[in-house]
Order: C-alpha cells, then sequence, then structure tokens
C-alpha cells in the first residue's frame, strides 16, 4: 500500500470501459492519476484514444489525457497498487480468470460492479475472492452508492460508499477516489453493500414498470418502502449488518435507480409496462441493465435461504416465465393480510 509521501505517485488500471468504469477511470485522471484502462471492444479503444471520448457508452464527456486506453489486459493490471473492476456481472469471472495470474501481492482489487452471479450467488468480491483462491496475499473492496456514471462525468456532488474486511484498504481507496464532488465513506460490511447494490436493480425494473402502466406516486413509493424490506431481510439471513441499508449503498442507491431516468434497469422496467416483450426491449439497449440476470439470482437464492421475497419473485417471473404486469400487481396487492414489521 502507497505511503502518504508516494500516494500521488499510485500505479492504478480500471478493467472495463462501459458508463460507470469510463466514468470513474476519468475521475481518476482528472485527479492526476496515471491511468491503465482496459477495453474490450478495439472499435472503442481506437475512437477513445482518436478522440478522447467514449462515444458508445459515454457520449459527450471528453476524457482525461492521464487515461491510457488499451486492448492490453495485461498490461492494465500487472504491477498496479490498485485494480478497479468494472464489468457486467456475468462476465465478472471470465474476466478475472484472464487477468489473476497477473495480479501482485500489493495490489488492491476494488470491484464497482454490481450483480450476484447466476450458478453460485456470489457477489462480485465473492467470485473474486473464489477465483484469486482466498489467498489473503491481496486486499478487496467493493464500491458502491447511489451514482449514475453521466452525472458524475459532469461532476455532480455524488456520496458513494467503499467497503473492505480490512480497514486500511477501504482508507486507502477512499482517499484515492475522492474529490471535491465525489465524497467517499469507508464501510466494513462488504456483503450488505454488495447486496444493496445488486438487489436494488431487481425493485428498480419493477419500479419502472409501475411506471410504464401509469399506476402513480403512491404505488411507486410503496413499492420502494417494500422493495427495501426484501433486500433487508436478504442481508440479514446471509448476514448483514441491517443498519448497512439505511445508507447510501441501501435506501440511497435504490431510491436513486427506481426514480432516476438515467437507470438502465428502469427503462427496461417501464418499457415492459408499456407492454413490451424482455427480449424485444434488450435487443434496443447495448448497454447492460443488471437487474434481469440478478432477478434469477435472487429468485433462486431466496427460495434456498426460505427469504420472502414476493416483490423480487414477480419481476423474476414478469421477465422470465412471461408473467403479465397486471396479473403481478393483483397478486401482490390482494396476498394474505400481515403485519407491517419482521419480527427480526
Amino acid at each position: 500500500m502507497q505511503s502518504e509521501k508516494s500516494f500521488s505517485s499510485t500505479k492504478i488500471g480500471v478493467v472495463g470501459a462501459g458508463s460507470w468504469g469510463t466514468a470513474l477511470a476519468d475521475l481518476l485522471g482528472r485527479k492526476g492519476f496515471k491511468v491503465d484502462h482496459w477495453v474490450f471492444e478495439k472499435e472503442v479503444k481506437e475512437q477513445m484514444c482518436a478522440g478522447r471520448e467514449n462515444t458508445v457508452f459515454l457520449p459527450g464527456v471528453s476524457l482525461s489525457d492521464n487515461l491510457n486506453p488499451t486492448n492490453n489486459l495485461r498490461q492494465v493490471v500487472t504491477g498496479k497498487d490498485l485494480v478497479l473492476v468494472v464489468v457486467p456481472s456475468h462476465v465478472m469471472r471470465v474476466t478475472t480468470e484472464q487477468f489473476a495470474q497477473w495480479i501482485s501481492p500489493e495490489t488492491i482489487l476494488v470491484s464497482a460492479s454490481k450483480g450476484i452471479e447466476n450458478k453460485t450467488h456470489l457477489t462480485m468480491t465473492g467470485v473474486l475472492n473464489e477465483v484469486m483462491g482466498n489467498s489473503g496475499q491481496y486486499q478487496s473492496a467493493v464500491l458502491s452508492g447511489p451514482s449514475f456514471a453521466k452525472e458524475v462525468a459532469a461532476q455532480v456532488p455524488t456520496v458513494v460508499t467503499v467497503a473492505s474486511d480490512d480497514e486500511k484498504a477501504a482508507a486507502f481507496v477512499q482517499r484515492v477516489f475522492a474529490t471535491p464532488y465525489f465524497r467517499v465513506y469507508t464501510h466494513s460490511d462488504v456483503l450488505g453493500v454488495e447486496l444493496g447494490g445488486s438487489v436494488k436493480n431487481v425493485i428498480a425494473i419493477a419500479a419502472g414498470i409501475i411506471d410504464g402502466m401509469g399506476l402513480g406516486l403512491n404505488t411507486r413509493a410503496a413499492l420502494i418502502t417494500r422493495g427495501l424490506t426484501e433486500i433487508r431481510r436478504l442481508g440479514v439471513k446471509m448476514g448483514a449488518n441491517p443498519r448497512t441499508f439505511t445508507g447510501s449503498a441501501g435506501v440511497g442507491d435504490l431510491i436513486l435507480t427506481c426514480t432516476g431516468t438515467l437507470s438502465r434497469n428502469h427503462t427496461v422496467g417501464k418499457k415492459i409496462g408499456e407492454g413490451k416483450k424482455l427480449d424485444e426491449v434488450l435487443s434496443e439497449m447495448r448497454m447492460v441493465a443488471e437487474g434481469v440476470k440478478t432477478a434469477k439470482s435472487v429468485y433462486n437464492l431466496s427460495r434456498k435461504l426460505d427469504v420472502e421475497m414476493p416483490i423480487s419473485h414477480a419481476i423474476y417471473h414478469i421477465l422470465h416465465e412471461d408473467l403479465s404486469p397486471p396479473k403481478a400487481v393483483h397478486l401482490l396487492m390482494t396476498r394474505d393480510l400481515k403485519q407491517e414489521l419482521d419480527e427480526d
């Protein structure tokens, strides 16, 4: 880990050049760090180098000259103090398997990806740890919170959380990312922070469906409230701190994703609520809406752990079993009546 004296020379690699990965890489570059930035698509890398803009995933943003876009993954992760991984959840494992051999023991791996792997039900740091072998020879952290890439790139005041099992690692990552417009809090509940950032995407699809159906603000408020209850239930069952879900990585991220027009998950839900089928909606999008795949993980995981998550289950059935949104709303509203607060 870098000393105070050499902090400004911290060597950083960013893996992933979607909108969020590009926005964070640009933030670090504008802060003065030299950043090697891995871009999967050759054509995206070429136009980023030529025009200093990611016109595919983050158009309209002039990128820092400190960014070095490249298709060479080995170059990006080798000899780095910090490697930020920002790839879609369904390719986290294969991407990590590709670069694991080049990670040094001193490197801090930071995940800014949100999702739960379908087959294993692992969060993204869980995937990182499994692939890296849980050797304890490197440190990991997760960066999460209510943050749209476009607004971060525009330097809109934003608050996020970095969580790690290692207090010093969390503090280091906090310092690396903090700017006058990007405030970073530290946290020790890695699992809770990741679950909040992942399951909220499923609830955001539900919020979009509500808006697409034109059901109104009462319904949306109820959805967000009960959605937060479901996230907390799952988190508590898995050993997370329930207080985590009252913070920025919990309710903060949930509110943003359920109400913001920049949310891809909300957009997917809205189009489904308007009558489109999932395949049609996804064919119109190049960027990934994580909630679609996470809905399957949450459905299977909650059944395995016997956690009651009726909204999340309804979204799974809408997305993957063709349940109609009006029928789903009726089923949710006519469930057995009960008290509001969980016993735990």
